[in-house]
């Protein structure tokens, strides 16, 4: 690739436009309804920019864009990306792009501004990614002033995205930094004053960051949200537009998520100019690999037979709906003998990030977790998730089952009901488009076994120990005095960012 023609992209101005890099033709969208031009409470990106109303049926109503969109890629060979990134493509083993990846990059790496659903396991992060480090490849950031951001909702899911681009940015020599809450903040700080390319993060640890002045935001020429509407669900939102006010007005703006409702309408309003629009993938009760069971249990069984299913083989994400059922639940399967930990947001990160590690590795069988790992968490071969509360809301439901059956998987989501609750999981079983096979079953019956897996557990209580830190190797001639720098400080034990 070109890198002049590259990096002229966030310098060049098109002609009778606003300076959007990238860009030809018509630059505004001719949203139906009507609004006041420009937008209260942002950057003006100009006149001409009239308001959407949302869908009352609630699924975002797309706009009608003016510049048509670039045709879908067949291979990651016909884009236009840099050697290097085809390269690691083919050593990370990808060979064929995903739909939304083939929809959405012929148009981003072009700087179209890009809203994206795709359901959890779509490949949404290599969508966008390979978009941003492309277009930021041959640039150097300066100390504290990142050129490019995503936002997502949870740490676990910023460390998802960061593990996912790492091998990407490091072939083009570009440099990661996540910025997320429960990790040392001062570590934070110190790889943005080293320079970071692209910084993965959290909206409120970044907004930290930027009040101690360890970052700013107007060099960032493109901005992706990851999850955007989980983050507006979750209260993110005043948090989430202040930053966008501080990125560079003229930028290119990427929203990915797995559903596109009314609440991501403002963002959408407010941050996007002209954007593709793309929605390749079914929602999550439309996915033909998963099945969806309602397990009717009696409220006295209902410990049991959660237990027995517990206790199967194979691994199994249980949602439950507080922090303290979650840590008594896990508590009672490692005194029956099931090997399993607790995730929420009661943990601090490294306990999480050890938690699902040991899920990943099978050293853990039963994650027990609230909505915290509901999204951003990516588990191969996982077959069953187990709704012992019922969600209460269809897009929790949703993201729930989005841990299994991913890429093509199977799985199954098992959602266990006592008789009071059974109105309220049909009219949200319906809301969420998701047909369910209805069955009553007890604990300790073949009805339950086939379904799940279920078996009785063996009773002997386990210990999950956290795996001991690796320690540095030392060559037969080290001592503690050889392996000391200047000033008799022990550079081992000093931390890299």
């Amino acid at each position: 690739m070109n890198r002049t023609r590259e990096n002229d992209r966030y310098t060049r101005t098109r002609t009778g436009g606003s300076g959007r890099p990238g860009r030809t033709g018509s630059s505004r969208p001719n949203y139906s309804g009507s609004g006041s031009a420009g937008r209260s409470g942002g950057p003006s990106r100009g006149n001409g920019y009239s308001r959407q109303r949302p869908s009352l049926q609630g699924e975002f109503a797309p706009p009608k864009t003016i510049t048509p969109a670039l045709p879908a890629a067949e291979a990651f060979a016909d884009l236009d990306m840099p050697a290097e990134l085809l390269t690691a493509l083919g050593r990370e083993g990808v060979a064929v792009p995903f739909p939304i990846q083939a929809a959405t990059l012929p148009n981003t790496l072009a700087g179209r501004d890009a809203l994206g659903r795709g359901r959890t396991g779509s490949g949404k992060t290599l969508a966008f990614g390979l978009a941003l480090l492309a277009r930021t490849a041959g640039r150097r950031a300066e100390p504290k002033q990142p050129l490019g951001l995503v936002l997502v909702p949870t740490r676990e899911l910023a460390q998802q995205v960061t593990d996912a681009l790492t091998p990407y940015a490091r072939s083009l020599r570009l440099r990661l930094a996540t910025v997320v809450g429960g990790m040392s903040i001062g570590r934070q700080a110190g790889a943005l004053r080293g320079g970071s390319e692209v910084v993965v993060a959290t909206p409120g640890r970044l907004k930290d960051l930027i009040d101690r002045g360890d970052c700013r935001l107007d060099q960032v020429a493109i901005t992706v949200l990851d999850e955007a509407d989980q983050m507006a669900d979750m209260g993110f939102m005043p948090q989430v537009t202040a930053l966008l006010d501080q990125v560079r007005p003229d930028g290119q703006r990427m929203l990915f998520s797995a559903t596109l409702d009314r609440n991501v309408d403002l963002l959408v309003r407010r941050y996007l100019n002209d954007p593709v629009v793309h929605s390749v993938d079914p929602s999550a009760g439309a996915v033909t690999t998963m099945e969806h069971h309602v397990l009717h249990v009696r409220a006295a069984d209902k410990h049991q037979a959660t237990t027995e299913i517990a206790a199967r083989d194979g691994r199994v994400i249980m949602f439950l709906d507080t922090k303290h059922a979650v840590d008594q639940l896990t508590k009672h399967l490692l005194s029956s003998g099931v090997r399993a930990a607790a995730l929420h947001g009661g943990k601090s990160q490294p306990q999480r990030t050890r938690t699902l590690a040991q899920f990943k590795d099978g050293h853990v069988s039963v994650l027990v977790a609230t909505n915290v790992a509901a999204r951003g968490i990516h588990v191969d071969q996982l077959d069953l998730v187990v709704n012992v509360d019922p969600p209460t809301d269809p897009k929790d439901y949703l993201h729930r089952g989005g841990r299994t059956a991913r890429a093509g998987e199977s799985g199954s989501v098992v959602t266990l009901v006592t008789p009071n609750q059974r109105r309220a999981m049909s009219r949200l079983m319906a809301s969420a488009g998701v047909t369910a096979q209805t069955t009553e079953v007890r604990s300790g019956e073949a009805e339950l076994s086939r379904i799940t897996g279920a078996q009785a557990p063996s009773g002997v209580p386990v210990v999950i120990r956290a795996p001991a830190p690796e320690r540095p190797r030392r060559s037969a001639s080290s001592s503690p005095r050889g392996r000391r720098g200047r000033g008799g400080r022990n550079r081992s034990a000093t931390p890299r960012s």
